[in-house]
């Protein structure tokens, strides 16, 4: 059955938001050329230096969790999930999707997940299960890539962005 929405203004009923993770301290051109127009910008985790975040920043505002490399001082502020209401939409943010609760999906729209460097995104159940998969150094022969979620009039869609590296 569909979570009802909370009325929101026109202007907040669409939104773009863009969404990265594992990049490890490598900030790709591609992934802040693929990224731009976002609305927010979502990171996954596995940040691995504050430079990431700054790059991010000059495109659109960041919400970010930190992951199991993010280890630093400067990443002892950056918190581990985050609950966020985008557009009408719940959306939960951790790094570690094994870490996810079954109660923590009740009443979520989307689950916002890293750390495999798989890209995902898949409805289950009325959630949304969306990886970006990793924006930072290739692991073995995945791909590199980051997403995005496209928030319109109380509907939700992922897109998944291979970059030409």
């Amino acid at each position: 059955m569909p979570k009802p929405k909370p009325e929101s203004t026109p202007e907040q009923q669409n939104l773009t938001v863009g969404v990265i993770s594992d990049t490890h301290g490598l900030m790709r051109p591609e992934a802040l050329a693929a990224l731009d127009g976002s609305d927010l910008i979502l990171h996954g985790g596995d940040i691995g230096k504050p430079a990431v975040l700054d790059a991010l920043r000059e495109v659109a505002p960041v919400e970010a969790i930190r992951g199991n490399v993010d280890t630093g001082d400067w990443a002892q502020v950056v918190p581990w999930r985050r609950n966020l209401e985008l557009a009408g939409m719940s959306v939960h943010l951790l790094h570690n999707i094994a870490e996810l609760e079954p109660r923590d999906v009740e009443s979520l729209d989307a689950v916002v997940f890293g750390h495999s460097h798989k890209p995902r995104n898949e409805t289950l159940g009325g959630v949304l299960y969306f990886n970006p998969g990793s924006a930072g150094p290739r692991r073995f022969k995945l791909p590199v890539t980051v997403g995005k979620l496209y928030l319109r009039r109380g509907h939700l869609a992922g897109e998944i962005v291979a970059l030409p590296v």
